[in-house]
């Protein structure tokens, strides 16, 4: 699966790339819009939000999101004030925006443009996949 940004995904051909199905992703009956980074994690997709810190845990089967995971207290109120070298401009891009699965240890892992780490995060959303 791809992200353009919208609230719908497309499923890529592996050999060829070409679009195989779009899927719309909804939360509540509303589409879920700004898509970003996607991780393929124990049959879901997981996306974060585009300026959002959290993520959803998508369906593959038909684009419903199944739960959030909040991570607005992955950074403290000083490392927030210090993204982008304290450059207003910069700091409304460093944006939570990186997503990574450790299949076999069953590890997740997030981090952020221009964030100083990279966070091994434990959630239920996780467990319960």
């Amino acid at each position: 699966f791809v992200s353009d940004g919208s609230s719908t995904l497309h499923e890529l051909d592996v050999h060829t790339f070409e679009v195989k199905r779009r899927l719309g992703v909804r939360a509540n009956g509303r589409e879920l819009p700004a898509l970003n980074d996607l991780q393929w994690v124990q049959g879901e997709i997981w996306a974060n939000l585009w300026h959002e810190e959290k993520l959803a845990v998508i369906q593959p089967s038909d684009g419903s999101v199944r739960c959030f995971v909040d991570l607005r207290q992955l950074l403290s109120p000083a490392e927030r004030r210090a993204l982008g070298g304290g450059c207003d401009v910069m700091r409304e891009e460093a944006v939570l925006n990186g997503i990574a699965f450790d299949e076999g240890a069953r590890r997740l892992f997030v981090t952020g443009k221009c964030w100083p780490t990279i966070f091994e995060i434990e959630t239920e959303a996780l467990l319960a996949g």
